[in-house]
């Protein structure tokens, strides 16, 4: 192999590590990825989620005028969607007050149905 080959092969090389270091910069000075960083804000606000509807639930336990047997409670960026059924009107109506009065909570939707207590 003379040396005008090497010459030029190690020229070929030079210039690829010159592209490669180019382009390792590029990426280095590139904004991060969102998407982790979507994942970790929803990842919080699906606890967020999580705590109001504890937060809800506990509310509707203290509620004597409301029994919570067959009561579900769902959240969502601080929508509560009441879920179940009770045995009186009266019963949804103060499951919405109680639900209103949690902090966080910014709508209640109320789907309780009413359905008879077996005797």
């Amino acid at each position: 192999m003379g040396i005008q080959k090497l010459a030029a092969i190690f020229g070929t090389i030079a210039a690829l590590a010159a592209l490669d270091v180019q382009a390792l910069a590029a990426d280095a000075s590139a904004p991060a990825a969102s998407a982790p960083s979507a994942w970790a804000a929803r990842k919080g606000a699906h606890k967020a989620d999580h705590l109001l509807e504890k937060a809800v639930r506990k509310a509707l336990a203290k509620d004597k005028a409301v029994d919570v047997t067959h009561v579900s409670v769902r959240a969502r960026n601080g929508a509560v969607t009441l879920l179940g059924s009770v045995s009186k009107q009266g019963q949804v109506e103060a499951a919405t007050q109680a639900t209103q009065g949690v902090a966080g909570v910014t709508s209640v939707d109320n789907a309780l149905t009413i359905k008879a207590v077996a005797q």
